[in-house]
């Protein structure tokens, strides 16, 4: 059984997967940018890792860095 997930995604598909692991008690980890720092779905994910400082990375494409992420959470 999956007791947590990161989400390498934002925006709506983001709350989406986080509002689905809430309901099936599933621990949630999202990644972002400096840029997205305030965003509603770093703030509704039960853990947040920044990916980037830069305002114009392309964090989001680099799976190396999300998928260490992913091993230091348990995800």
């Amino acid at each position: 059984m999956i007791k947590k997930i990161l989400v390498a995604n934002r925006g709506e598909i983001a709350m989406r997967i986080f509002r689905t692991c809430r309901v099936m008690n599933i621990s949630t980890v999202a990644v972002y940018t400096h840029v997205d720092r305030g965003a509603l779905h770093v703030r509704y994910a039960e853990e947040a890792y920044c990916i980037s400082e830069s305002p114009e990375d392309t964090s989001y494409l680099k799976p190396e860095l999300i998928l260490s992420i992913a091993k230091k959470t348990g995800a």
